[in-house]
């Protein structure tokens, strides 16, 4: 009877050793799936559903890719794809993105086993007169070879290394957008500067025409002078406004060399072609009024690169509180050594030659100062950050549209009420020269017309190139271009061009 109860009892505790067993294991399996730290949720947002501004008509389509195709400007075709092709701040961003893929590898080779091969061929020998005596027989020299295969493996049971691959993604798709952002404003640039330079090439065409014409003007009082038919001081007056438009000359002249420049960096020439190459443009000024949907879904906002940068911050910064706080738990080390070693060279590979090890080692922070815990404090600061930034970045891209929205709205106005403006200057101008001629006004009043005209026509090539660059403003403003599904709420009808816009020239 004892010797039943005492096997009873040994069997009960083999059962009982069993079921711990295979509770840790399920316990370790569970834990190998879980991952410590917050999982990412995206913040709400309260967005409209539609912008206060609607455009009258609209492109139905615009290629995100290429959205300055819009302007039907094969000369800035040309220009921004040699910038795509060698601005440094894209190459710069390119880099990066470059560099976040390599630190991804980096960061998700931790989650898998290390494995290394190592060699050691090494002779020694030792002192027949040290602190101890030799053993009679014993060798002084001594030779060694090995040859191993170790293997060293850290369990991620707490998600350390998955949270870190996690950020380390995000960080990567972070980049990526900061490369789309580059882009979309090296194009938007781009664009802004081409047409800046358009519309100083017709300021100063404008300027040497009203030279040239005063030029005559002034020649013309000098034959009246001697003729008797007017007097010196109307002499003088044709000199200074003649004077007053050679002043403006230079200064148009000097801009127009400074946008050059600042436009060949922009498209990555050499300091060499920077100095002797001359940019390429269209002679025409006037073209067709471009729009831009206004009238686009607020979710078009989703694709701005600066908001997807901004997110993907947020992602990673979330995912490092993961990282931080897997720290406190203990740390699971399996190493494995598999080889050969022998004295002799020839045994190296022989059977009785192998060796083999295999550990396992725990770790587990008792004390470190609350260094773990500031840690994770810190890491949860830059997730507020990041999430602060992200916010400012939606708002800032809801600002950025209205005023784009406004801008371009404003624009079209001010060019439309230029154009007008000048038309109406021009037949002053006609009629104050045919009193002059009659006698019926005076110099003073065809001086002041022409001054009027000049003005007006500087001002209507400056708000043509504000009218383009809204536009570029606007398109970068929505993150890119859009197609047809996206710009469903824009009227489908166009309106024609007003007589002022159709008729305009520079």
């Amino acid at each position: 009877m004892p010797s039943a109860l005492t096997g009873c009892a040994f069997r009960r505790s083999a059962k009982g050793r069993s079921a711990k067993a295979l509770v840790l294991i399920a316990l370790a399996s569970l834990v190998g799936c879980s991952t410590v730290g917050p999982d990412y949720v995206r913040p709400k947002t309260e967005l409209p559903a539609q912008w206060q501004q609607a455009a009258s008509h609209a492109n139905a389509r615009l290629s995100a890719q290429r959205w300055w195709t819009i302007y039907n400007d094969p000369v800035l075709d040309r220009l921004i794809d040699e910038s795509l092709a060698h601005n440094a701040d894209l190459e710069q961003a390119i880099a990066r993105v470059d560099e976040a893929r390599a630190l991804l590898g980096v960061t998700r080779a931790d989650q898998f086993p290390e494995v290394t091969a190592g060699a050691v061929h090494g002779r020694s020998r030792i002192s027949e007169v040290g602190p101890e005596p030799l053993p009679p027989g014993t060798k002084r020299e001594d030779n060694l070879n090995r040859v191993t295969l170790n293997v060293a493996y850290e369990v991620d049971l707490w998600g350390r290394y998955r949270r870190a691959t996690e950020a380390a993604r995000a960080e990567l798709l972070a980049s990526r957008a900061a490369q789309d952002a580059v882009r979309l404003a090296l194009t938007a640039l781009v664009a802004q500067g081409y047409y800046a330079l358009v519309g100083l090439d017709a300021q100063v065409e404008i300027t040497q025409r009203t030279i040239a014409t005063r030029r005559a003007a002034l020649d013309l009082q000098r034959l009246r002078l001697q003729a008797g038919t007017v007097s010196e001081f109307d002499l003088r007056q044709t000199e200074a406004e003649l004077a007053a438009a050679q002043a403006l000359l230079p200064t148009l002249e000097r801009a127009r060399t400074q946008q050059q420049n600042a436009l060949a960096v922009l498209l990555g020439r050499s300091p060499r072609a920077i100095v002797e190459q001359q940019i390429p443009r269209n002679a025409v000024v006037a073209l067709p009024p471009i729009v831009v949907p206004a009238g686009l879904p607020s979710d078009l906002l989703e694709r701005r690169p600066d908001i997807q940068e901004a997110e993907q911050t947020l992602v990673g910064a979330n995912a490092r509180i993961g990282v931080a706080r897997a720290a406190y738990f203990p740390s699971i080390v399996l190493t494995g050594v598999l080889g050969s070693e022998s004295a002799a060279l020839s045994d190296l590979f022989s059977g009785p030659a192998g060796i083999w090890q295999l550990a396992a080692s725990v770790t587990q922070p008792i004390f470190n100062a609350g260094r773990i815990k500031s840690q994770v404090r810190a890491a949860s600061a830059r997730q507020r950050q990041a999430l602060a930034q992200y916010r400012l970045a939606i708002q800032n891209a809801f600002r950025d549209v209205q005023d784009a929205l406004a801008a371009q709205s404003a624009a079209r106005t001010q060019f439309d009420a230029e154009a007008q403006r000048v038309s109406a200057l021009e037949q002053a101008l006609k009629l104050a020269r045919l009193r002059y001629d009659n006698g019926v006004a005076s110099l003073l009043d065809v001086l002041d017309a022409e001054r009027n005209l000049l003005t007006a026509e500087l001002n209507r090539v400056d708000a043509l190139r504000a009218q383009r660059a809204a536009v570029a403003d606007t398109v970068k403003a929505l993150g890119g271009g859009w197609d047809a599904a996206v710009a469903n709420t824009a009227a489908t009808a166009p309106t024609p061009p007003s007589s002022a816009q159709s008729g305009a020239k520079g």
